[in-house]
């Protein structure tokens, strides 16, 4: 069985490098990471994780929690995630925690007792005590904890904003906005500020219509989309706070008759893959999901080395422009 010292002699570096390359530690060449992962290649070495966990007292996982596995943003950002992880010499151990209190509680013991190097935390209801109790680097995505390592946000307020205004613009009068979960703070909520204070500032009519857990987790929303466009009949304009949501509402458009773009203008959130497999196209807002996840694993892996990190990283979002708003 090969040694470390067998790929050190291998690939000419001395044995101290090889370690570093391997425990991912300090400056390292890319010529010296790809002589190190080419020898383990030939001489089929595998590292003693458990050693090495020992010796650093972590391993090089990082604990993913999310609370959706299914839905399109969920799975886009998890698949950024675990592609920047692994480029960073990270594992990734995914934790589906659906928002259930005690699931999420084991999740984080489970991360702990396994001595993961890290958490990032996709949910948005994992109790803020908690983290009071572990000292491992911690990235929230879409949520700002104080006690938090760092967050990676996108301008969800921004995001309202371009909503209303590309509406306003496209002449709607009489506008929905689809999304808020009643029960649950989420991000999501600050969407509906921006939207609102333009609506307002524009002095055009909106409703507010709220969802429940229960379409979140099911991602059904057809029976409360079709309720709503039946009680409010001159709806012309309507910003949905997912692209899920918002190709629902094409799917009762065309049951009731109404075309879309002609009688109503649609404007999703998240810019996911759907968003460009629907007919009509949708207009959405787009989150930088590959850059948020880039920026979740460096702010992570330089936590991890002993870095000071920014507490809190806001991106921009842009309103891509297809055929529900022409």
């Amino acid at each position: 069985m090969a040694t470390l010292k067998d790929v050190a002699k291998e690939t000419g570096l001395a044995t101290g490098t090889v370690s570093r390359v391997l425990n991912n530690r300090g400056y390292i060449s890319d010529d010296a990471r790809k002589k190190v992962d080419d020898a383990m290649k030939k001489l089929n070495y595998q590292p003693n994780e458990v050693a090495r966990s020992l010796h650093r007292k972590s391993t090089n996982t990082i604990g993913l929690i999310v609370p959706h596995i299914r839905h399109p943003y969920f799975s886009e950002m998890i698949s950024n995630l675990e592609d920047q992880a692994y480029k960073k010499g990270y594992k990734i151990m995914l934790c589906n925690s659906q928002s259930i209190d005690e699931k999420e509680k084991e999740y984080l013991n489970m991360c702990t007792g396994n001595q993961v190097a890290g958490i990032i935390l996709c949910s948005g209801s994992v109790s803020v005590r908690l983290f009071g109790e572990t000292d491992i680097p911690v990235i929230t995505m879409e949520r700002f904890l104080d006690n938090g390592t760092a967050s990676v946000e996108c301008d969800n307020r921004q995001g309202g904003i371009l909503a209303a205004e590309k509406l306003i613009a496209c002449g709607c009068k009489h506008l929905i906005h689809v999304g808020n979960i009643s029960s649950i703070e989420m991000p999501a909520d600050i969407r509906t500020e921006g939207f609102r204070e333009i609506c307002e500032k524009n002095g055009v009519s909106f409703v507010e219509l709220l969802t429940e857990e229960k379409h979140y987790y099911s991602m059904t929303y057809t029976d409360m989309i079709e309720e709503a466009l039946l009680k409010y009949p001159k709806t012309d304009g309507l910003f949905a706070n997912s692209d899920v949501i918002a190709a629902q509402t094409l799917q009762v458009c065309r049951k009731l008759g109404i075309s879309v773009p002609d009688q109503l203008k649609i404007i999703g959130f998240d810019d996911v893959r759907i968003a460009a497999l629907t007919t009509p196209q949708l207009t959405t807002i787009h989150q930088p999901v590959r850059e948020m996840a880039e920026i979740a694993i460096n702010l992570l892996h330089d936590a991890v080395s002993g870095k000071l990190v920014p507490k809190r990283t806001v991106l921009p979002v842009a309103l891509i422009e297809r055929e529900t708003t022409v």
